[in-house]
């Protein structure tokens, strides 16, 4: 058995003279394609205004996977498909939500039913009842007077006036921040990790509670300001979910406006209807692949891919969480096959589903097709992948790259990287890791992996998981520098004589 062996993050000094031999004639190409005749706009079109929110397992996720499978297949692409990785779940819709205040006077209100929520008994109405249950004991102060009943959970943060910009780029400053040594990064407790997992069963025995008492519907305060709405992430996409009630996640304004008039002597009331269906058809998860044959007959076993998760959350249209990525990646694809070139190495790009639910897609995929990453059984083919490319953190630029620990691939990438002076600013390549998202797979077994640094823009104050994901937080130059970038890197990786370095791994006994 084979573990990888951990490099510590150290300041990279890359002054090391690249022997790298760059095709400066395709890599041109690749530019004025990529910037002069871009898809970028319609191919977002499609996967977010057209497909909708491609919640997994859902019509939308089905709508933007045969999107995409017969876009690639028009552009040349082979082996275009939809690819099984293992069971997922239900699939689920929402058919109908509405939700507004009818006492003391009408407002509609911004709330989205909980992904995998169950339906309302038709329309319902009513005052609301505020609750504060934040252990079992309290559970007796309500047994016997919830039937029926539209229960409030209050949000928690703070709602207050925001004075720090949404959007944002990344200052020079920031980029040579990334490139020092990491701080040391406080360590959870063993107190603190069983407290957290105490919190999250009481969570689901609350609502066990909640739907035995008979209430009508659930209406919780969460994150969020100005509109915008953060969504959660249960597990009601297993097969076996018990029935709950009707949740609805709302804008923590609406909620604190609520609780104010209650809390000051006015009645509250509210009338909402919620219709869901689920989908136990099919409890699969795919992702979508397609290939560029490799050109040279030595060479095309070997594999460079480039990937983005193509499910979303369904409060809104996942433009940037994370049709950004698969729109750029499916940019980068086409552009490699519109310029004429013909990439030695097969190149593959994979949209993956499931992500925003555990990175199932892609750490499946990595399973079926490469190694284990618990007992690191490895399989033929994972010697035979260069590298993976990923795209998962909004529509910002590009700024650099994360190397997760592989040092040697520095010189090479800040090679590939000059190709692009002219598009890019203050360049920024760190040994540091990143994670949460689908590089982490491919990874964990020693196969190169890379996710890019993009700006954040509103990534993380506005658009990541929530209702206002949508069309309009897309910047189109953005996803044109990136789209071209990264078809330059897949390029790149093709035509090496050898395969990108990889980190060292160690023998370990096996148990």
């Amino acid at each position: 058995m084979k573990r990888l062996l951990l490099i510590p993050t150290l300041l990279i000094a890359f002054v090391a003279v690249s022997q790298e031999s760059i095709d400066t004639d395709a890599i041109e190409k690749i530019k004025k394609e990529g910037l002069e005749n871009s898809q970028v706009e319609q191919i977002a079109f499609e996967l977010i205004d057209k497909a909708g929110p491609r919640l997994s397992n859902s019509a939308g996720y089905e709508r933007a996977a045969t999107y995409a499978i017969n876009q690639l297949t028009e552009w040349g692409l082979e082996n275009a498909e939809k690819e099984a990785w293992g069971e997922f779940g239900r699939g689920w819709e929402v058919n109908k939500s509405y939700v507004a205040m009818t006492k003391p006077y009408y407002m509609p209100f911004i709330a989205i039913p909980e992904a995998w929520t169950q339906s309302t008994d038709g329309p319902v109405s009513g005052k609301v009842q505020f609750v504060e249950i934040n252990n079992e004991e309290d559970f007796e102060k309500y047994r016997g007077k919830l039937k029926g009943a539209i229960v409030a959970f209050k949000p928690r943060g703070d709602q207050s006036p925001t004075f720090k910009a949404d959007a944002l780029r990344y200052t020079e400053e920031d980029l040579n921040e990334m490139t020092e040594p990491r701080t040391e990064r406080r360590q959870w407790t063993a107190d603190e990790i069983a407290a957290f997992r105490k919190r999250r069963e009481f969570s689901q025995t609350l609502n066990t509670f909640l739907t035995e008492e008979g209430v009508a519907l659930i209406i919780k305060g969460v994150r969020g300001s100005h509109g915008t709405l953060f969504t959660s992430s249960p597990r009601g996409y297993l097969k076996d979910t018990p029935k709950g009630a009707c949740e609805l996640e709302m804008a923590p304004e609406h909620v604190n406006l609520m609780a104010r008039l209650v809390a000051n002597g006015v009645d509250v009331e509210i009338e909402a209807e919620v219709k869901t269906t689920f989908d136990s058809s099919d409890l699969q998860g795919y992702n979508v692949i397609a290939e560029i044959p490799g050109s040279d007959p030595e060479l095309k076993s070997e594999v460079v891919m480039l990937g983005g998760h193509l499910d979303s959350w369904h409060g809104g249209t996942g433009a940037t969480d994370n049709g950004a990525g698969c729109i750029v990646m499916m940019e980068a694809v086409r552009i490699l096959q519109a310029t004429g070139l013909q990439p030695k190495r097969t190149v593959r790009i994979a949209l993956w589903g499931g992500e925003e639910q555990g990175i199932y897609g892609s750490r499946n995929y990595v399973k079926n097709h490469f190694g284990d990453d618990e007992t690191m059984t490895l399989k033929p083919e994972q010697s035979k992948v260069s590298a993976y490319y990923n795209i998962d953190n909004g529509t910002g630029r590009i700024r650099g790259i994360y190397l997760q620990g592989n040092e040697e691939v520095g010189p090479i990438f800040k090679d590939w990287f000059k190709s692009f002076d002219d598009i890019m600013e203050n360049t920024t390549i760190t040994v540091r890791n990143t994670g949460g998202t689908d590089h982490l797979g491919f990874d964990a077994i020693g196969i190169p992996g890379f996710q890019f640094i993009q700006d954040p823009i509103e990534y993380w104050s506005r658009t990541h998981h929530t209702n206002m994901d949508t069309y309009e937080r897309l910047v189109m130059d953005d996803l044109k520098q990136i789209a071209t970038i990264v078809a330059g890197f897949v390029y790149n990786t093709a035509q090496r004589d050898e395969m990108l370095p990889r980190e060292k791994m160690e023998e370990v006994s096996s148990e």
